[in-house]
């Protein structure tokens, strides 16, 4: 068996607060690539991660998909165990949930591999406890994310299925509590209640800042999707993914060309909204 794990983008993300117990209280328009990692199991008697695929090399074996699948065995009494792939096709820490994804993906796929009829109200609080993310991607579609993040409400995003969309990253690992812990503290308003595109446009991502003031190559990211003929360019999550929304394909791979001339070291993904 397998499950995709897509990859997570933050349409927009406002920070209204620093919490007391040192989280985050915000608002964000989660939406999803159409690729991303992906995770393979078969049965085994053990529980067993195996990693593959690009950015193989950049995490340990003890990551968030063993602690999913571990609090499915417990939740569940599960006596039996799985040999997990992780091909792993998404840079590390970048801002676009892979290790949440990855996690989801577990949540999706174990309770199959097991025959366990999981409810989705019990794979929700296992994901909560994992990370503010992963409930989102536990539902990879687009969603409202309130609180931490964790807070969900369905949005209808029909009509951004399928836009172009690229996503670039320069090759730099950033940590999300370095961000937050840079976040000025301003609280600069809510994000709009509107129709998906017209939160995006009308949103902005407040850890934008202080992710180009710990690594300022991401503003050269950024400037060069601002200059292309992109709908909608930004930085995603905590960074250092980069993303840019296009109407045409065409105008997408234009871009992504000349991102490829011009830094030919950079990470790039052309793929489509889900």
């Amino acid at each position: 068996m397998e499950e995709p794990a897509f990859a997570k983008i933050n349409l927009a993300l406002h920070v209204r607060s620093r919490e007391d117990d040192g989280y985050h209280r915000i608002e964000t328009l989660f939406a999803f690539a159409e690729e991303g990692d992906r995770l393979h199991a078969e049965p085994a008697d053990t529980l067993t991660l195996a990693l593959c695929g690009p950015f193989a090399g950049q995490l340990g074996e003890e990551n968030l998909v063993l602690r999913a699948a571990h609090a499915v065995r417990r939740a569940y009494d599960i006596g039996s165990g799985a040999a997990l792939t992780l091909e792993k096709n998404l840079p590390v820490a970048s801002g676009i949930g892979g290790g949440s994804a990855d996690a989801a993906a577990a949540l999706r796929l174990l309770p199959r591999l097991w025959g366990v009829e999981a409810s989705q109200d019990d794979m929700t609080q296992i994901a909560r406890a994992l990370g503010s993310d992963v409930p989102a991607c536990l539902h990879s579609h687009m969603v409202r994310g309130e609180g931490r993040g964790d807070i969900l409400s369905s949005q209808d995003g029909s009509g951004l299925s399928g836009m172009p969309l690229l996503l670039v990253n320069p090759g730099v690992a950033l940590a999300t509590s370095d961000v937050f812990r840079a976040w000025d503290g301003l609280d600069r308003g809510p994000m709009p209640a509107a129709a998906p595109l017209v939160t995006a446009l009308d949103g902005r991502n407040d850890l934008e800042a202080p992710a180009v003031g710990l690594v300022p190559l991401i503003g050269r990211v950024l400037d060069m999707l601002h200059g292309t003929s992109a709908v909608l360019s930004r930085m995603s999550g905590s960074g250092a993914t980069c993303f840019a929304l296009f109407e045409r394909e065409e105008e997408r791979d234009r871009a992504r060309d000349l991102i490829q001339v011009q830094s030919p070291g950079w990470w790039q993904l052309a793929t489509r909204l889900r």
